[in-house]
């Protein structure tokens, strides 16, 4: 079955998501989310180990060979991403039973794993594929389900929120599929390699110029780069605690997959950054999105709302590295996405076990939370110091390759720009300890009790590794500079 993994991790989730909807049990579609999350993760690891052996690989969906048939094509950055997208959906699978029980309907519970299946298989769709309109129809896939498990959310708001994502969403889908088709109409081919390929001869025409612009635009709209970012706080903010940390450190982080893939692979690092003002546009987005949504989340009075305006500005420190165009930059951009995912992932989990036993997290409600909830509270310190950058976790080795790329280039006043916009995150960070520490509980507060083991378990996995990675970085970094070096040589 090895030499068919490049598929079955994407077909599992696919067919399961039906069968869980014609059994209509929570507790049997709980289970086949479980296994096919960890059958992906297997597969995901085999298929990284392959890649670091063997180089890249094709595989041709009903033997017609590519181009002509659509081929699923793994090389190191995919690899790397799938690992990712697959570990962190192993992790939240498990954590999640406890979660959807208390914050969804009994009676949606297996409308909820069929969503997840199905968000689950379009981003390790996206992740794999090397067909242009293959990877918009899972994109479609994922974003569809996500717009519904956002919905699932008690709060009313949760509506509004998903309704706004869609809209902004749809927006995003369709100047994609504007670009994939100018592409096509000048390359006549949907093959991403193939395109690649014929691109060079095409590169000064303007409707290759316009399909950069509009897939520019969508792929930032799905990443929520600042000002394209209008619809990540509510989602983040009233989707079940489970979806959030799901979606937010798995659903922007593959956009920035695909956004890699269209400047490096498709149209080439010359075509985007030598003959385009790129770098320029990148870097003064990247900036406001770590200055601005950092201020902004100072302000804020919940805290899942205050961590989703810290995505986007974690989002501008991974699109920081792209600006550089640069093998460390590169590197920078590629490991933060990797340790954004766990550090986000890990503080919205522990945030999950406060909702379950409070109700909310909002500011107004969580003082002395430390106080019963030790291992939680002290859990989401840890996150936040990783949020900061403080040295022995992700968050430092990923702002230290930051730095580094600023002065490779000569640009050390984007080394101060970086220390400067983690001082912002102490500020944030630092009123959560403060409510949680610094403050008497009330009586609601003193009646709770830690959050149960099949969630705190899997929160302080995510915790365990932003440490671990933090201080024994070879494997993240030997990744990603891996990734780099290939795209930067335009991987075919």
């Amino acid at each position: 079955m090895a030499p068919h993994f490049p598929i079955l991790q994407v077909v599992l989730p696919l067919i399961a998501a039906p069968v869980m909807v014609l059994m209509r049990r929570g507790a049997v579609a709980w289970l086949l989310a479980v296994a096919v999350s960890w059958a992906a993760l297997v597969m995901s690891l085999a298929l990284l180990a392959q890649v670091a052996d063997g180089g890249v690989i094709s595989y041709a969906i009903g033997n017609w060979p590519p181009p002509w048939g659509i081929e699923y094509r793994i090389d190191r950055i995919n690899a790397f991403l799938l690992v990712l997208v697959s570990l962190i959906a192993s992790v939240v699978v498990i954590y999640s039973r406890a979660s959807v029980a208390a914050e969804v309907p009994r009676e949606q519970h297996y409308l909820f794993y069929t969503m997840y299946a199905l968000c689950l298989a379009g981003l390790l769709g996206i992740t794999s594929t090397g067909d242009g309109f293959n990877l918009f129809v899972f994109l479609e896939i994922s974003s569809l389900s996500s717009y519904v498990l956002i919905a699932l959310g008690r709060d009313r708001r949760a509506l509004m929120a998903s309704y706004q994502y869609l809209i902004m969403g749809t927006i995003g889908a369709t100047f994609i599929v504007i670009g994939v088709g100018l592409l096509y109409l000048m390359t006549g081919t949907l093959n991403l390699a193939d395109m690649a390929a014929r691109l060079p001869g095409v590169n000064d025409a303007r409707p290759v110029l316009a399909a950069l612009a509009f897939l520019t635009v969508g792929i930032c709209l799905k990443l929520a780069l600042f000002p394209l970012h209008l619809w990540l706080p509510n989602a983040y903010a009233y989707a079940p605690s489970v979806v959030t940390a799901f979606l937010a450190a798995t659903a922007t982080k593959v956009s920035v997959y695909v956004l890699l893939r269209f400047y490096y692979s498709v149209f080439g690092e010359s075509t985007v950054f030598a003959a385009l003002p790129m770098r320029d546009i990148l870097l003064v987005l990247s900036l406001a999105a770590m200055f601005i949504a950092s201020t902004v989340a100072i302000f804020q009075d919940n805290v899942k709302r205050m961590f989703a305006y810290s995505s986007v500005a974690q989002i501008g420190y991974i699109t920081l590295g792209l600006s550089f165009d640069s093998a460390t930059g590169l590197t920078a951009g590629i490991v933060h996405l990797f340790n954004h995912a766990l550090t986000k992932a890990a503080l919205f989990l522990l945030l999950g076990g406060v909702a379950l036993r409070l109700g909310g997290v909002r500011f107004e409600n969580i003082g002395g939370i430390a106080r019963v909830m030790p291992f939680t509270a002290f859990g989401i310190v840890l996150g936040g110091l990783s949020l900061i950058g403080v040295p022995a976790t992700v968050g430092f080795v990923s702002k230290w390759y930051l730095v580094l790329a600023a002065l490779e280039s000569g640009a050390w006043w984007i080394a101060f720009l970086i220390v400067l916009s983690s001082l912002l995150a102490v500020v944030y960070v630092w009123r959560v300890v403060e409510v949680a520490y610094f403050r008497e509980p009330d009586a609601t507060v003193a009646k709770l009790k830690e959050a149960p083991l099949e969630m705190l378990i899997p929160s302080w996995l995510m915790i365990a590794a932003c440490i671990y990675f933090g201080l024994d970085s070879a494997l993240t970094v030997g990744g990603a500079s891996q990734a780099a070096a290939a795209l930067l040589q335009g991987v075919r």
